[in-house]
């Protein structure tokens, strides 16, 4: 019998060859960042409209604050639902299922209070427009 070398064949190709998926990821991949670097000149050389606006850069930081306290009520109101039911669980999977559930709306509020401040500093170093107005500091 003959063998097929086909290099498309999973079974036959090695881990040297690209794939047709992994060849247009990187097509995407260089497309994005060849617009990124020249068709964001001329934005970036515009005055920035979020800063001009009046009160637009006062409803971001009260959007944000919302979205904050709401995401800290939300995990007060997880992590106390889950405690509960933690409480009259006996199966041992449950319990474990349960824990990981608090651990995952503990790490989701922690992102969500740190995002804003991160941005804040992060963007007023590298120069951003937006964190040149905005302040997302949720306190």
């Amino acid at each position: 019998m003959s063998q097929d070398t086909n290099p498309s064949d999973p079974e036959r190709r090695t881990d040297h060859e690209p794939t047709t998926t992994s060849k247009i990821a990187r097509q995407a991949a260089l497309t994005i960042v060849l617009l990124g670097l020249f068709a964001v000149q001329p934005v970036a050389a515009q005055s920035n409209a979020v800063c001009s606006a009046d009160n637009l850069p006062s409803m971001i930081e009260g959007f944000f604050q919302l979205t904050t306290a709401l995401g800290i009520v939300g995990l007060a109101i997880v992590w106390q639902a889950d405690s509960l039911i933690e409480m009259f669980t006996l199966n041992p999977e449950q319990k474990k299922g349960l824990k990981r559930h608090k651990r995952s709306a503990m790490k989701s509020a922690v992102v969500l209070v740190v995002l804003g401040p991160l941005y804040t500093v992060a963007g007023s170093m590298m120069g951003l427009p937006l964190a040149q107005c905005v302040d997302l500091v949720p306190w």
